[in-house]
């Protein structure tokens, strides 16, 4: 919602600033809504970066980011809705969490192509991290 690209490097100037520097970006990626109808479209956006923090500590971050940027709810129980920005924790290392708030690898990744074309940008990028 609002101006997307805009929105989209404000989020990554925050996670630099809140979780550690981004050492690779794939481009904006414009999609439809996944789960939901709208009228708005997507645009996506995959970074790796380097951080100190641990798993809980980058979606405290996360979602401090997106409250930051105008997001006023959390989409709850597979309902969706529209939202200034929504940043989702992929992957972390080799890591794998499965709490009720926090899930890594992200469960749903893989049925997503708006993630998974930005994601795959990516790991290319990083000789497959």
């Amino acid at each position: 919602m609002g101006n997307r690209q805009a929105v989209l490097l404000h989020a990554c100037e925050e996670i630099e600033k809140l979780i550690g520097p981004i050492v690779s970006q794939s481009a904006f990626f414009a999609s439809k809504p996944w789960g939901f109808q709208s009228d708005h479209d997507f645009l996506n956006s995959v970074v790796c970066c380097h951080t100190h923090l641990l798993p809980r500590e980058v979606l405290w971050r996360t979602q401090q980011i997106e409250r930051m940027l105008g997001r006023r709810q959390k989409s709850v129980g597979g309902v969706y809705h529209d939202r200034p920005i929504d940043i989702d924790i992929l992957l972390y290392d080799d890591w794998h969490v499965n709490e009720p708030d926090l899930q890594i690898p992200h469960p749903l990744m893989l049925q997503r192509d708006f993630v998974m074309c930005p994601l795959l940008e990516v790991l290319q990028k990083n000789g497959g991290m």
